[in-house]
């Protein structure tokens, strides 16, 4: 709202400072800034008021050490992550950029589903809460939306160099004149030469009668798994104090760098990357991303003062999946979100493993002492804080990779 009200100023009244609203980085900082102060403020509110109402973690005995400790610790959290996300967004954001908007859908429709699903288990005191399927049908239901809007909606295009004879060329300006805007399924692999893949390739058996519907299908339904994915891999990470918000602020450090570098013509054209027009947009919101994840840290660091629940976890990985898709840059996901995938394949592995063995042998074996994998790190008496700690560096080491990989190909 602030950059709208700023910029109609700077063209009626020539307000003195009013441009530098135009700067994503300018906006990006307040709303670093601001998320920060937001979480910090909120969250010694609410914890306050949650424990007044008594809205605690119900905790299951494991056998983990120092677990039952944690009983009764304020939980449904993501509210504060939620907030400190939203807020500076619509304060600093350009509201009418398509990307800002699908962003928006995705944060709030994933915090309900986490919302409702934590107001199940703690006000109305059913262990379940809410069920599976559910979750699934909303997951399903926002990774078709945002299929949908990033494929049918116009302002959606990537930005194509026009081959022109060189001598054309004069300086710098006349180059980065030469794009061509495309409305194209493109999207990146990392590691190879030309790193671009289609998803149209996928549908090229197809007549184009075919194509007109099975190309958005098979987009949509990817979106729809990656969204899927990440989100409960997110969930399942949220095991440990501040493992899964200090991992996501990591994840949402390496997002910034690359939706910027692909929203700015310069350093796409630099780096030989897809060109998103618009998507440098999205450099403010996942600034109010990291400034809420780093807030919430302050109370949720071992010992976590609350817990983010449902409403934080489904939340951060949703955004997570759904930024990655906007900037093109999903196939990159199996790196920087390793942890919140080896999480959920930790899971799939141990209950297949236990289900194939039982079938074969009568009883039923395990990979892990405990899945997920950081409760197996547990069960092997590694403190808490040093299995955070290395999980945090794991993720700095595969956020690093992924940037290399724009050069390394």
């Amino acid at each position: 709202m602030l950059y709208h009200l700023f910029t109609y100023l700077e063209e009626v009244t020539n307000l003195p400072g009013a441009g530098l609203f135009q700067y994503i980085s300018f906006r990006a900082a307040i709303a670093l800034i601001t998320s920060l102060i937001i979480s910090m403020v909120i969250g010694k509110r609410l914890i306050r008021y949650l424990q007044i109402k008594q809205v605690g973690e119900t905790i299951r005995d494991l056998g983990l050490e120092g677990q039952m400790s944690k009983s009764g610790t304020p939980t449904m959290g993501g509210i504060i992550i939620l907030g400190a996300i939203l807020v500076p967004t619509l304060l600093f954001a350009k509201l009418d950029n398509i990307y800002t908007v699908t962003m928006l859908i995705a944060t709030i429709w994933l915090g309900l589903i986490g919302f409702l699903d934590d107001y199940i288990k703690v006000v109305k005191k059913n262990k379940k809460g809410l069920e599976g399927k559910f979750k699934i049908i909303g997951q399903v239901g926002v990774g078709l939306i945002v299929g949908s809007m990033l494929y049918f909606n116009d302002d959606v295009v990537i930005k194509e160099r026009v081959s022109v004879d060189p001598i054309q060329i004069g300086n710098a300006s006349d180059k980065m004149a030469n794009w061509e805007t495309v409305k194209s399924t493109k999207t990146t692999i990392p590691f190879v030469k030309n790193n671009e893949f289609d998803y149209a390739w996928l549908t090229d058996w197809a007549s184009e009668n075919v194509q007109s519907w099975l190309t958005p299908t098979v987009f949509i339904f990817i979106v729809i798994l990656i969204v899927t994915a990440i989100s409960n891999g997110a969930n399942l990470t949220d095991g440990l104090d501040g493992l899964a918000t200090g991992t996501s602020a990591i994840i949402g450090v390496t997002l910034a760098v690359l939706a910027y570098l692909s929203g700015n013509a310069i350093f796409a054209d630099y780096l030989n990357i897809l060109y998103i027009p618009n998507t440098g947009e999205l450099v403010v919101f996942i600034s109010a991303f990291i400034g809420a994840c780093v807030g919430f840290l302050w109370y949720n660091s071992f010992p976590a003062q609350v817990f983010m629940g449902d409403t934080g976890s489904l939340a951060l990985g949703g955004i997570i999946a759904t930024f990655s898709i906007a900037i093109r840059k999903e196939l990159l996901v199996p790196i920087f979100c390793g942890i919140f995938i080896i999480e959920n394949l930790s899971v799939v592995m141990q209950v297949s493993y236990f289900k194939y063995t039982k079938k074969k042998y009568g009883e039923g074996r395990r990979i892990f002492l405990m899945s997920p994998l950081h409760h197996h790190y547990q069960k092997k008496n590694i403190p808490e804080a040093k299995i955070v700690a290395r999980f945090w560096i794991v993720g700095i080491l595969l956020a690093v990779l992924s940037i290399v990989t724009l050069k390394v190909r």
